[in-house]
């Protein structure tokens, strides 16, 4: 993987969203990555660094999450990236909060994020699920544009590490291998 990109939603508003989780992740790598200053860059904030000994591009674009291809394509333009050399992180509805899966390709699954991806480079890239879970009040558009819960916040950074293990993990051994490793049951969070 080259080009690893967390999506999410600009603006400290929105920080703390549930749909931001792909943002969260990206922040957690680039401290894994010692990785350089946020730049403006491809549409978005881009910056480098070395994760499982390879150099990569983290990438938060900055378009909404529902135009989110516009940044992928960019930066896949500029650097010469196919899909296949791309790592999307990115929340989804249909995990159990806290579950964390690796996966090659596939639909969107109704997230506005993938679809805009799969519609400007395809579908054939790698992914990591952060689950968010479903609401059991309310649409989904507003629970995906709240913050996490209190009892999940507190579980929150485990879960964010988790993912970003796995995206470490897919970097360095690839995307079948984190696909095995972390797709069975996720160990419960703990609670601080």
């Amino acid at each position: 993987m080259k080009l690893l990109v967390g999506l999410g939603n600009p603006g400290n508003q929105y920080s703390r969203h549930r749909h931001n989780a792909g943002f969260m992740v990206l922040d957690a790598l680039h401290e894994r990555a010692s990785g350089s200053e946020w730049r403006e860059k491809y549409v978005g904030l881009a910056a480098r660094g070395i994760l499982a000994g390879r150099e990569v591009t983290l990438l938060k674009p900055q378009t909404f999450m529902n135009l989110s291809g516009r940044s992928v394509q960019r930066a896949c333009q500029q650097m010469g990236v196919r899909p296949q050399d791309i790592l999307v992180v990115h929340d989804d509805l249909d995990l159990p909060y806290g579950e964390v899966r690796a996966k090659m390709g596939g639909g969107h699954g109704g997230h506005n994020g993938l679809r805009d991806i799969n519609a400007t480079v395809g579908a054939d890239y790698a992914r990591v699920r952060v689950g968010i879970g479903r609401p059991t009040v309310g649409t989904v558009e507003h629970f995906v544009l709240t913050p996490f819960s209190g009892e999940e916040a507190v579980t929150l950074p485990d879960v964010l590490a988790r993912a970003a293990e796995a995206a470490e993990y897919a970097v360095a051994q690839g995307i079948e291998a984190a696909m095995n490793k972390y797709n069975g049951k996720a160990p419960a969070p703990k609670k601080k």
